[in-house]
């Protein structure tokens, strides 16, 4: 039977197999909107990537365009670090501008407990249609980290750790009355963008992150009455277990070039829907075979059973090639239907 997007979503989070593998995103950037056919209207770099990216209507314009089985809507936290333009307009942080305890009192978020902060998130949930609705922000670590800059950050937990656990705390409590508000909107997932690992690596040792991030984190689950996404770039190999112990129904994106998205596919599909990774590499090149082919062995190797949703290996950024991201999504659907291996 024909499953509508959402039902196909919510279907894989609960680890089971739906009519066919669901194709989500978590972020599209306007630049490589406004390459595609169908969505050129799209123009502008929306305050520089600092907000919501798109419209309602581009939104649908832009998931109908890709075929995608989401939408995504953002709101993120500030951080207060020396901003960078780079090209299409996406914003990089330098410099954090946290370095001393007088310094915290910089730090203004916006009120997560009044509605006006919501009102654009709502009227996302109330004219959804028929696809699953992602909310997108950041965790507590990273903005924390980029506020203070990672040097400065990794000093000052050794040096003050009350100013590192003050700051992180802050970004946590900020985004625990977050999760309060967008449960009672009808949004299908809560997806928090937390980076804390290099390629080789966690940034904090495991019993480190136990102890200062994990019970924030099972704090912010308490509140959330739908299913949970983190994402981390890098090898966040040994930190999947602790963030199945507070509660992450589903994680993205096993990075192509840091993980083993198979080997996490094996050690914990019974636990967490795996979400990712298509090869950025690839989409941004000039091979829409190849891209095909990729597709063909990740649904392969971690769709059997359910639990698998195809998504980029991060977001579709301004340089991919639009024939290479489409070439992936139709891939999804030839390919991707259960029972699997009829085509």
């Amino acid at each position: 039977m024909e499953m509508t997007s959402r039902e196909r979503v919510k279907t894989a989070l609960k680890r089971e197999e739906a009519d066919r593998v669901p194709v989500c995103e978590i972020n599209v950037d306007r630049a490589f909107a406004e390459k595609l056919e169908g969505a050129k209207s799209l123009v502008g770099n929306a305050a520089l990537q600092t907000g919501n990216p798109f419209s309602l209507e581009e939104a649908h314009i832009l998931s109908d365009t890709l075929g995608l089985d989401n939408l995504f809507y953002i709101l993120r936290q500030p951080v207060y670090a020396h901003m960078h333009e780079g090209k299409d307009g996406r914003l990089f942080p330098g410099d954090g501008m946290i370095k001393t305890d007088a310094d915290l009192a910089m730090i203004d978020l916006p009120d997560p407990t009044k509605d006006e902060l919501y009102a654009e998130a709502e009227e996302f949930a109330k004219n959804k249609g028929d696809r699953a609705l992602f909310f997108v922000t950041r965790g507590g670590l990273a903005p924390a980290m980029l506020c203070m800059g990672f040097d400065h950050f990794s000093m000052t937990l050794y040096d003050n750790p009350k100013l590192a656990e003050t700051l992180i705390t802050t970004y946590f409590d900020w985004l625990i009355e977050v999760a309060k508000k967008v449960t009672q909107l009808d949004f299908d997932l809560f997806c928090t963008a937390d980076d804390c690992a290099f390629k080789t690596g966690p940034m904090l040792s495991p019993q480190m992150y136990r102890e200062l991030i994990a019970p924030h984190y099972a704090r912010m689950k308490k509140e959330l009455d739908i299913p949970w996404l983190f994402h981390s770039d890098g090898n966040i190999m040994d930190i999947v277990p602790i963030l199945i112990e507070v509660g992450v129904n589903a994680v993205h994106p096993f990075e192509n070039t840091a993980m083993d998205i198979r080997a996490a596919k094996k050690a914990f599909g019974n636990q967490i829907c795996i979400v990712g990774n298509v090869d950025l590499n690839l989409l941004g090149g000039d091979e829409p075979d190849a891209v095909d082919n990729e597709i063909r062995e990740l649904i392969r190797d971690l769709a059997p059973g359910g639990g698998y949703i195809v998504c980029s290996g991060n977001s579709l950024a301004g340089y991919l090639k639009p024939e290479c991201v489409l070439a992936y999504v139709k891939a999804v659907k030839k390919y991707g239907r259960y029972p699997l291996g009829g085509n």
